[in-house]
């Protein structure tokens, strides 16, 4: 019974939140990785295009709200996600179109488009908060839990309840059904299979007739609907603050790069090394290991290897390890 309570503990404030948060990191990585495997620079600026979509769905929502439409008990913003990833799309197309088909012209060289990237990071950032504001918004409407912790102590008898919160079940499905269809059009349609051979080798596949215009613009689109996505399924389930997005940028990129970057399948393993990482170097273990130790080892401190105010050092420790140990990361990169 004692070893079931730890087990309930450690999946209602680790194991399940780091699935969670892991999902959306694998969701952001992936639009970094797609982006590196067919322009070959990393997007500085993708952590605020999953703001601003996410901005665009939030707005859509209380529009939805406030004319009364709902899909109870699911969250409204799964109504309005669809309006966000097409003003989103509009936002990259545009950033392409105003600023890196330039330097593409140019062939300049990949730092150039990095801090193009940054310039590109730091406009939407202030745009995003000229519309929506500086301040945490709240847009979860509909059931909070798909089950409470007092409900799962009453069904089991066990002094640990565990809760699992309605978002983030949604985003678990989610993921897994992006990431779906997201590898299905990539192995089994024509442009994916342009793409995929684009990213290979752009000489070659250009010699082949692959249009470099489209495979550039359907790249831009799938990292805008993924963009989407993984913001508005972070602000769903912490909440939505643009210079959040901001910083998430480190531990996406962290993943991106443990996963080896340019793969998507390692930008998914990448999300979850860190989510991971992140969330059981920063728990503290002192009631887990109360449950599993004899009364006289119980610990008096907290058992925590590091505070929560340091979560993303965690990534950028994992980072810089794996760029000095193996810079290809755990799947070797490059390739989409």
């Amino acid at each position: 019974m004692e070893i079931l309570n730890a087990f309930v503990l450690l999946s209602n404030f680790v194991l399940i939140p780091a699935i969670s948060y892991g999902s959306q990191l694998a969701l952001g990585a992936l639009g970094v990785t797609i982006i590196y495997g067919i322009l070959r620079f990393s997007n500085f600026a993708h952590g605020d295009t999953m703001a601003f979509g996410a901005m665009f769905t939030i707005l859509f929502t209380w529009l939805f709200q406030s004319w009364g439409i709902s899909i109870a008990p699911l969250p409204t913003a799964l109504l309005a996600l669809p309006f966000g990833i097409i003003a989103c799309i509009g936002m990259v197309l545009g950033t392409d179109r105003l600023v890196y088909r330039f330097y593409r012209k140019q062939k300049a060289a990949p730092v150039i488009y990095l801090i193009a990237s940054m310039g590109v990071m730091f406009i939407t950032n202030g745009i995003i908060r000229f519309i929506i504001g500086p301040n945490d918004q709240k847009f979860q409407d509909g059931e909070r839990f798909i089950i409470k912790a007092r409900t799962f102590k009453e069904m089991t008898g066990l002094a640990e309840g565990m809760s699992i919160k309605v978002s983030q079940g949604i985003t678990v499905v989610t993921t897994v059904i992006a990431v779906i269809i997201l590898f299905w059009f990539l192995n089994k349609t024509r442009t994916g299979k342009s793409m995929r051979a684009y990213s290979d080798n752009e000489d070659l596949a250009l010699l082949s007739g692959i249009n470099p215009d489209k495979v550039v613009m359907v790249a831009w689109i799938i990292c805008a609907i993924l963009a989407t996505i993984a913001g508005s399924l972070y602000g769903l389930d912490k909440s939505f603050k643009p210079f959040t997005y901001l910083q998430l940028l480190l531990p996406i990129f962290a993943a991106a790069i443990v996963g080896g970057l340019g793969s998507p399948i390692g930008a998914i393993a990448g999300g979850f090394v860190i989510a991971f990482s992140e969330i059981m170097v920063t728990y503290a273990y002192k009631k887990f290991l109360k449950y599993l130790v004899p009364e006289s080892w119980e610990p008096e401190s907290l058992v925590q290897l590091l505070s929560t105010d340091y979560k993303f050092a965690v990534s950028f420790l994992i980072l810089l390890l794996v760029l000095l140990f193996r810079p290809t990361g755990i799947f070797a990169g490059k390739s989409v």
